[in-house]
């Protein structure tokens, strides 16, 4: 991944698609999505059957779910929608993560039923897997490391996390369900969110492999597959690098031939669920300026909302702006770029320097591939936008239309209406 924060299209060609589609919408690369995840696997080509299973809820579109199934990808689900939207678009089996939280035993059971990998939260979890789906042949647990490991701000500290087992529960919760029938088993930790440095990731594989050493001298099971999590952030700030997969992954390949080769654990596979990095820098929100008004500071009013785009809003998150056509035009005005909702935290950038904007311009928000339209909502009865796929030929489909009215109301009971048996 390169950061010079450009966009793929022109101006021109832009324009033509938000005649056909009206703005706002989020547009997605098809292209650049694919090559990204091309890399990633030429990186760990030396892991054998090296997958990431994508986090659907960074981008939960059934057609980028299939393009990205097309690249050899497996599905990461959290919840039974998402597990029913894995199994619409075609994944099966142990193409599939189940890795929830606070789960009913009825998603177990559906995630049982497709044969998918579930991922346990927690040592209880077993009773209640057990009892709505019985304990499968492949089972993995999800590992809490506590103070022998930091996180980064987003995540916090793993102490504090609801995720996860801890050290004192782990090593049980093998022996427990080997004796309940488990056969094959895994391995998973997540701890950090949007982490560029790739020595966090290091010190991760470094923490499960010698995890998998210990697990195999106290209870005799072998680790068959270990799940380094996602985590892997995004260069938002022009000035920030991505990870670099070669790099990242020969200092993860230095530690498995340091600890896994030598306890005679080799093959142990080795696997990713990586939602962000995949589809996060090849998204855009493509929006068109209301007004342009000055009162103690000059705001720039556009057509979509934080409730297109989130994450500024709510953690005061960067997100780079293109003014189509003005790319060159020095960047002179300071503007704050906001929505339309009756908030005041509905920004999309504090005091930008910007080309001097006018109504009518369009705007390219960058980096919103992934948690931009899957984080979207209807709050002031705002209707989520629609989403589309810029083809490799250079055309724009539409994967997603725009709700309307109707939408919203669909799921309303107003007095006195009949009732629709």
């Amino acid at each position: 991944m390169n950061n010079r924060k450009q966009i793929p299209f022109s101006k021109e060609q832009l324009e033509q698609i938000a005649t056909a589609h009206p703005t706002p919408f989020h547009l997605y690369d098809e292209k650049a999505i694919r090559e990204n995840a091309r890399a990633f696997y030429r990186a760990f080509s030396w892991v054998s059957g090296f997958k990431n299973y994508f986090a659907i809820k960074a981008c939960p579109n059934p057609t980028i779910l299939k393009l990205l199934k097309e690249e050899g990808m497996g599905a990461d689900c959290s919840s039974l929608t998402e597990l029913l939207l894995a199994e619409k678009v075609g994944f099966r089996g142990e193409e599939i993560i189940f890795s929830s939280n606070n789960t009913p035993g009825s998603e177990f059971a559906e995630a049982a039923r497709l044969g998918a990998v579930i991922n346990l939260d927690d040592i209880s979890h077993i009773e209640t897997l057990e009892q709505s789906a019985g304990i499968p042949e492949l089972i993995s647990f999800r590992y809490n490391p506590g103070e022998a490991r930091f996180s980064n701000a987003i995540i916090g500290s793993p102490r504090e996390a609801k995720y996860g087992l801890t050290r004192d529960q782990i090593v049980d919760a093998f022996r427990i369900v080997k004796g309940k029938g488990a056969r094959r088993f895994s391995l998973h930790t997540m701890i950090v969110s949007n982490e560029l440095d790739e020595d966090c990731f290091a010190d991760t594989a470094r923490l499960l492999f010698e995890l998998a050493v210990k697990i195999r001298g106290k209870t005799g099971i072998r680790i068959e597959s270990i799940n380094l999590g996602g985590g892997i952030g995004i260069p938002y700030l022009p000035e920030e690098k991505a990870v670099n997969f070669d790099r990242l992954s020969a200092k993860i390949a230095a530690l498995y031939r340091k600890i896994i080769v030598p306890a005679s654990l080799d093959p142990t596979g080795v696997v990713f669920e990586c939602g962000r990095m995949i589809t996060g820098p090849y998204g855009y929100l493509v929006s068109r300026v209301r007004h342009v008004v000055s009162k103690y500071k000059q705001y720039v009013g556009l057509d979509s909302s934080m409730a297109d785009l989130m994450r500024p809003g709510m953690y005061g998150a960067y997100h780079h702006i293109t003014v189509p056509g003005k790319e060159e035009q020095p960047h002179d005005r300071i503007y704050d770029v906001t929505g339309s909702l009756c908030e005041n935290v509905d920004k999309f950038a504090i005091d930008r320097p910007l080309p001097e904007i006018e109504p009518g311009d369009l705007l390219v928000i960058h980096d919103t591939g992934a948690h931009g339209y899957a984080m979207g909502y209807n709050y002031n009865g705002k209707l989520r936008s629609a989403e589309l796929l810029l083809r490799e030929d250079g055309t724009a489909q539409l994967i997603r239309r725009a709700e309307t009215v109707d939408d919203y109301f669909s799921t309303m009971r107003f007095p006195g209406a009949p009732v629709k048996l």
